[in-house]
């Protein structure tokens, strides 16, 4: 795996850049920020990058009163603008610069699915409007500028298994601390069969659950203060190549996150039955001597991480429960790349 520092830029015209970014999906959860400015979270997380489900975005900058973000190609309004409008202040403010921009951005996957839009949708607009603004960012300081438009982005900056570090202290401290980077992995050969149950966007936003949940919910605390405990077991279990014990750690992380919202005041609620068959379901694949564990994101959607010789296996009996889930499997995948723009 290769940081973005190193890849070679692709050629772009003055003011304009293209970035493709892939999701990640976090096996020990960010759930939860100790700043809600900064993006810095209570705890560390880490995660494997995806080869699915890339979202490809242009930053034009533009001589006009205002930004215009395309989505999906419709134009993006509301809460949706306003992320994007706040993010390019962001950039703009690093690489002092005052110009408007066009930006279009197309996600291959699900929005507001829980299926980690957002991660890759920020990382690749930090990349593009770094470049389009004439920013000039290694891997670390563009993971960073990334978390500011959503924490998980800071992960899709790099492919693979990769942490983000809670960092230390509040303030500039924290900002400069709290950044992702990869760590190796790559030899695992592991698969996540995406179980999706549910493609439209949640009725509740990520955002405001978190914030719901880590304001409300008795259970919070004691799940954070095991979450890094997880953390540690994870980094060495990926150290050691130990799939199994990746996915026994990262059931029960995702698991105790979900426990959390349940608790939550009112409760946050995002499985569905469907949710709960595709776990089932889980647990009856390995009582069949099949190693297959699930994590679940802020949606009802399961991913099942399990060895890449047994995932035809586990889609094919995921897709058996019947109409109601369909199934994608996804492997390790790349970091962000600059773009020429031609591929999208």
């Amino acid at each position: 795996m290769t940081s973005p520092a190193t890849l070679p830029a692709a050629p772009a015209r003055e003011g304009a850049a293209t970035a493709v970014a892939h999701p990640n999906i976090a096996l020990v959860k960010y759930w939860g920020k100790r700043d809600e400015t900064l993006f810095l979270p209570v705890t560390g997380s880490l995660s494997m990058t995806l080869d699915v489900f890339p979202t490809t975005t242009s930053v034009q900058l533009i001589d006009g009163p205002a930004d215009t973000v395309e989505l999906n190609a419709a134009p993006a309004t509301g809460a949706a603008l306003t992320r994007v409008e706040k993010f390019l202040d962001l950039v703009r403010a690093k690489a002092g610069r005052t110009e408007r921009a066009a930006v279009v951005t197309t996600n291959a996957g699900p929005t507001g699915a829980g299926l980690a839009s957002s991660a890759s949708g920020f990382a690749a607009l930090a990349t593009a409007a770094a470049a389009a603004y004439g920013l000039d960012l290694d891997g670390r300081a563009l993971s960073r500028l990334a978390r500011r438009g959503s924490g998980s982005a800071a992960r899709s900056i790099f492919g693979g298994f990769v942490v983000w570090h809670a960092g230390d202290g509040d303030g500039e401290a924290g900002d400069l601390s709290s950044f992702a980077e990869p760590i190796g992995g790559e030899d695992l050969e592991p698969a996540l069969v995406l179980g999706i149950v549910a493609a439209g966007a949640k009725a509740v936003s990520s955002r405001d659950a978190m914030r719901r949940t880590t304001e409300t919910s008795p259970l919070y605390r004691p799940w954070a203060e095991s979450s890094r405990l997880d953390l540690a077991e994870m980094r060495e279990a990926v150290a050691r190549q130990e799939l199994s014990v990746i996915g026994e750690i990262a059931e029960r992380n995702a698991l105790g996150m979900h426990a959390t919202m349940l608790a939550a005041r009112p409760a946050v609620r995002y499985l569905s039955p469907h949710s709960l068959a595709v776990l089932d379901e889980v647990l009856a694949l390995r009582a069949d001597g099949i190693a297959a564990y699930a994590t679940i994101d802020a949606g009802p959607n399961v991913k099942v991480l399990c060895a890449r010789a047994d995932a035809p296996v586990v889609a094919a009996r995921i897709e058996a429960l019947g109409e109601f889930v369909t199934t994608r499997t996804a492997h390790i995948g790349p970091g962000v790349r600059r773009t020429t723009g031609d591929d999208r």
